[in-house]
């Protein structure tokens, strides 16, 4: 699995916006906005966890970084999507924005007690996936019955240079079936799994090529805490840059103010959807000017995405 840092942080430019996650897609379907994605309280739902330069008095360290802040005040009204192990399942961005900071994608899963709709995600995680560029990920086959809350999440390394890893994460509500008696792990908890001086969150993405150190447990893909009776091959050491002669760009950030607007509702209207949309607009309108002088970069990207791991 090559993480081509240096190529994706050179293409930042073309699209610093914030983003949040808003639906789930099963086998390539796609569902309603936030019809299984619990929406969130802060008034601008794009805004990342940090911790330094803090939004929303939120940071890794508190029990909300589990599903995002006031995400528990919806999961009674967010339904619970019933999905076989074994399921491919992704998440999508609202209004068509796209992950274009550089930085890890995951996906952890928790076993509710008892429903997913009164759970707040206290119990022990486990990882079933970890990627750089995207969040499609299928239910490992060993999963067993019941209801749970997937955390998928992206991390923006781009700043992590200065302690600012940014965090970009939601929670969805699915009940499996079909599935085997497989044993997860290992597991996390959150708040806990992450601290402010972990070496994935002050890594930096300047200076040449480098690994990457995944954070949080090794992926669980089936069997007894780590044994696969269905083997995918997945790697939990450090992703190794891809080489690029390519120069990394400086990363230019926009930091918005947030909207003295009320939050949207759980489907995503109000003024932060209206902010999402008037920034998506301009930085399409940027994008568009700028694309010409990233195509070299683009197709390096592409080559390094899609190089076979060594």
């Amino acid at each position: 699995m090559n993480f081509c840092i240096l190529a994706a942080a050179a293409l930042t430019p073309l699209a610093s916006a914030h983003y949040f996650f808003d639906k789930l897609i099963i086998d390539d379907v796609e569902t309603r906005s936030n019809e299984f994605v619990r929406s969130s309280t802060p008034a601008a739902k794009y805004n990342p966890t940090k911790w330094e330069n803090i939004r929303d008095d939120m940071t890794p360290d508190v029990n909300d970084f589990r599903c995002k802040k006031g995400a528990f005040t919806f999961a009674s009204q967010t339904g619970t999507a019933e999905v076989k192990a074994g399921s491919k399942l992704a998440v999508k961005l609202v209004v068509g924005a796209t992950m274009q900071h550089p930085g890890p994608a995951l996906v952890y899963m928790s076993k509710a007690p008892t429903t997913a709709k009164s759970y707040e995600g206290d119990g022990e995680w486990f990882k079933i996936f970890e990627e750089s560029d995207t969040i499609e990920f299928t239910i490992p086959k060993d999963t067993p019955d019941g209801e749970y809350l997937f955390r998928p999440e992206h991390i923006g390394v781009h700043g992590s240079h200065a302690g600012q890893a940014e965090f970009y994460y939601t929670c969805v509500q699915v009940k499996v079936t079909g599935g085997r008696n497989g044993t997860p792990g290992p597991t996390v908890k959150f708040p806990g799994a992450y601290k402010k001086d972990d070496s994935s969150f002050n890594f930096s993405i300047y200076g040449g090529v480098k690994d990457y150190p995944m954070p949080g447990p090794a992926v669980w893909t089936g069997g007894n805490s780590g044994e696969s009776t269905d083997p995918v091959p997945v790697e939990s050491e450090p992703i190794p840059a891809a080489t690029s002669d390519v120069a990394p760009a400086p990363v230019v950030t926009t930091e918005p103010a947030s909207p003295t607007t009320a939050p949207g509702s759980g489907s995503g209207s109000g003024g932060d959807f209206d902010e999402v949309c008037t920034r998506t607009r301009r930085h399409r309108q940027r994008g568009r000017k700028a694309r010409s002088a990233f195509r070299v970069s683009l197709r390096k990207l592409s080559s390094c995405m899609h190089r076979p791991a060594s």
